[in-house]
């Protein structure tokens, strides 16, 4: 995988903070859907049964300019989404980081994805770069997110090497 690209899926920086740096504009979120998660979808990251219950899940477009570039989903114990998520058309990490406390983030792990509800979104064919991670707090799990990126960033990081990876 081209180094720009480790950066992006590898890195500890904000993804938010990444697309607006590379694109010039504001990251803007398109809510998808916000709600009880009761059971998690099956495909969901095992980490999710790390959190405390309730949970909630998120769901949403991340948008600059007219180009929508990633779409993510974050899974949270409802009550901390409730004292983290005041406003919920903001990017996750200017939620977590408005009070200037310390977070630490683990990928873990890495996956070309491929649905047709993405292909649709991105007008662009799968596969598409996916990650998963966690987010921690006082050494505890404060929410396990999954991004999907569009190809699109390749106009800003180059190849993604995707084309080369045979997807099962």
């Amino acid at each position: 995988m081209p180094g720009a690209w480790q950066l992006m899926l590898l890195g500890d920086g904000s993804p938010t903070r990444h697309l607006s740096l590379l694109t010039g504009y504001e990251v803007k979120i398109e809510l998808i859907a916000m709600e009880s998660d009761l059971s998690p979808v099956k495909n969901a990251p095992k980490e999710v049964n790390e959190l405390k219950h309730p949970l909630l899940r998120r769901q949403v477009w991340l948008q600059c300019g007219s180009q929508t570039l990633a779409w993510a989903e974050s899974w949270w114990n409802k009550n901390e989404a409730e004292h983290h998520l005041k406003n919920k058309n903001q990017p996750i990490w200017q939620s977590l980081t408005q009070g200037r406390s310390e977070l630490f983030r683990e990928v873990d792990g890495l996956a070309l994805v491929k649905a047709e509800w993405l292909e649709n979104k991105f007008k662009i064919k799968g596969p598409f770069w996916s990650r998963h991670y966690r987010f921690f707090r006082h050494e505890r799990e404060l929410t396990v997110i999954r991004e999907v990126f569009s190809p699109e960033l390749e106009e800003w990081l180059g190849s993604s090497g995707r084309e080369q990876i045979e997807y099962l």
